[in-house]
């Protein structure tokens, strides 16, 4: 049940209703609620976009694609301001991540520190976008013909964003996209549309052109349906299940993507681990955002060795963190996403409790808020080992031999993210090679993400890369120029 006892006024994003097009708010259309995810009180009720603007934001995003884009350097001016302009609104886009999204203050700030970065280093991007020679010199006949490639924007550019980083995900997707000239038509989560609302009124503030950034809202897959639909849009990308990941490639045809997918992370920790350093990484990377991020640690694989000293440590470490109220400046841990997500991870929780496994701390559940997790004795055929549990759950598993750890981590459809803590830099480079993932960390968790990376997944966890110039290079087309002299 939502707690109503201390409710709080609306974020004034929340007066940011409905869709945008070409610079102008549409607040008509069948409303769905926004709520506070702790209190419960409302946000406010957001008008959900027709077939009929769909097709609107399509239209005036190409027609923008059309008249071109700024020039390069004045792309970067823009873009340079709106993350200036996220700065000195820091406190409003904290309130409305807290408040929509139930994430603490911490979390928030951090969210809004990394969408500067983000917005940062897009802009710096739109003037290095360029291409490189080609040489014809290994081809009979060929010698004195000259080459270069261009990279080219590839048109409208749509991007549907998750709950669980409903800023700087939307900054991920939009920043690269216009850096490189295109035009976007952005869908966030129904869950979290405020904050996107209110990135997009600060992009146009900072003196982008209105008509090349459309938002259209919308819960579940009805927009998100009729947006695949409309065969003017050249580029999809998407980070949420991999379910609805297969439906996404499967309307975009030939069309291009981007895709960030489910995921089940994996850490593993080696007897030569440094345990001061490493304890610390992991109770964040396990229960940051109450464990609902893609690259959150699900499965701990500890050396028997020392499976009992980081046992321990981390259940000191986890029973201490301040969990509740998520708009209170001291919270660790906030709520879930909705009620419903708490209660099907507690679940889990009974369901691995029942066949054996052992709750070494947390395994309760109020309201939407489930108290962070740790398992041992667990096992295959458990959903908290197989499934994705997107909470604050984690599970230990020993092993005797790191071959048998990384088989195991590996024994997942998806391959988004690993860590690995050991001294043994050989060792590390070595299992490296062996780990399946679109990113393996060492000394450091699955969650040790920096903004300018390449970021993305093999296997069901997707394809393409997030990271501005990675991103970049994903939203444009390459052609290639010769001369024969």
């Amino acid at each position: 049940m939502f707690r109503t006892e201390t409710a709080r006024p609306l974020p004034e994003s929340a007066t940011l209703l409905g869709s945008l097009i070409d610079g102008e708010w549409f607040p008509q259309g069948k409303e769905f609620e926004v709520r506070d995810k702790f209190h419960g009180h409302l946000l406010a009720k957001m008008p959900e976009a027709s077939r009929e603007t769909v097709e609107r934001a399509v239209r005036t995003t190409l027609a923008a694609f059309e008249a071109g884009a700024p020039k390069p350097l004045e792309r970067k001016q823009i873009l340079l301001r709106v993350a200036d302009l996220v700065g000195k609104n820091r406190s409003q886009f904290v309130h409305s991540i807290v408040a929509e999204a139930g994430f603490t203050t911490i979390d928030a700030s951090t969210e809004v520190d990394r969408t500067i970065v983000t917005f940062t280093l897009a802009a710096e991007e739109a003037t290095r976008l360029v291409g490189e020679t080609v040489s014809f010199e290994n081809s009979a006949n060929q010698s004195g013909r000259l080459g270069f490639t261009l990279r080219m924007p590839l048109g409208v550019v749509c991007a549907i964003t998750p709950f669980n980083s409903p800023l700087n995900t939307v900054a991920h997707k939009v920043a690269p996209a216009l850096a490189a000239g295109n035009t976007v038509i952005l869908k966030p989560a129904g869950q979290t549309p405020l904050t996107a609302a209110l990135l997009c009124k600060t992009i146009l503030e900072a003196g982008y052109p209105p008509a090349h950034l459309a938002l259209v809202q919308g819960q579940g897959r009805v927009v998100g349906e009729w947006l695949l639909q409309e065969q003017a849009i050249s580029f999809y990308s998407f980070t949420g299940s991999t379910e609805v990941g297969r439906l996404i490639q499967s309307g975009a045809g030939l069309r291009r993507t981007q895709l960030e997918l489910g995921s089940i992370a994996s850490a593993i920790v080696c007897k030569d681990a440094d345990l001061d350093r490493a304890v610390p990484k992991i109770v964040n990377a396990g229960f940051r955002k109450a464990g609902q991020v893609c690259t959150s640690i699900q499965r701990l694989y500890v050396e028997r060795a020392c499976v009992d000293d980081v046992s321990e440590r981390l259940r000191s470490k986890v029973v201490a963190l301040q969990v509740g109220d998520p708009h209170m400046p001291k919270t660790e841990v906030g709520p879930m996403i909705s009620e419903a997500a708490a209660e099907r991870a507690h679940s889990w929780i009974r369901n691995a409790a029942a066949k054996q496994a052992r709750v070494i701390c947390g395994g309760s559940r109020s309201g939407p808020t489930l108290s962070p997790t740790i398992l041992t004795n667990v096992s295959d055929g458990m959903e908290v080992v197989d499934r994705e549990i997107f909470a604050p759950v984690m599970s230990i598993l020993p092993f005797d031999r790191l071959d048998d750890a990384v088989k195991h981590a590996n024994n997942t459809p998806f391959g988004l993210a690993a860590g690995l803590f050991t001294r043994d830099i050989n060792q590390a480079l070595h299992f490296a090679r062996k780990l399946r993932f679109g990113s393996i960390h060492i000394n450091e968790t699955s969650s040790a993400r920096a903004d300018g990376m390449p970021f993305g997944g093999v296997k069901e966890s997707g394809h393409g890369q997030e990271g501005p110039s990675y991103a970049m290079r994903e939203l444009t087309e390459e052609r290639l120029v010769t001369f024969n002299v």
